[in-house]
């Protein structure tokens, strides 16, 4: 399953590993789940992961390196070759970018203005917890040859 996640989704795993989103980060890193990235969520990513309030939930520069990291070695980057602008709040355009690139399974997000899309030309945008329930990320991944 390729999917592309949402900085709210990757936000709320590494604050809450224990909730849904928990459990989509541990997806991807136990090689369940293959995550699709653009250099305009890695810069997203890093900005949020990087505010100041985020520390009161213990979450350390260390982590966010680790994160970042994992990300470069596990993920794949996409570089978008068609800009969009379908999205109400025009700063989430980029997450679809990816998917239409990249061919994506799916978008996760649990953000309203990227859901009300739901499907984007073919491609499933689930929240989390739909996603989950989805079962989607339980197929083996298509073969070629």
């Amino acid at each position: 399953m390729r999917a592309v996640l949402d900085t709210n989704v990757f936000v709320s795993g590494l604050l809450r590993p224990q909730g849904v989103p928990g459990q989509i980060l541990r997806l991807w890193r136990t090689g369940r789940l293959h995550l699709l990235y653009s250099p305009a969520l890695l810069d997203e990513l890093v900005n949020v992961l990087a505010r100041p309030r985020l520390r009161k939930y213990g979450l350390q520069s260390d982590d966010v390196r680790a994160v970042i990291d994992f990300l470069h070695e596990y993920g794949q980057l996409v570089i978008p070759t068609e800009p969009l602008a379908v999205c109400r709040d025009p700063k989430d355009n980029h997450i679809l970018e990816i998917a239409l690139t990249s061919r994506a399974d799916a978008i996760v997000s649990g953000d309203a203005d990227l859901l009300v899309l739901h499907p984007f030309q073919g491609t499933p945008i689930l929240s989390p917890a739909d996603f989950m329930a989805s079962g989607a990320f339980l197929a083996p991944p298509p073969t070629t040859g």
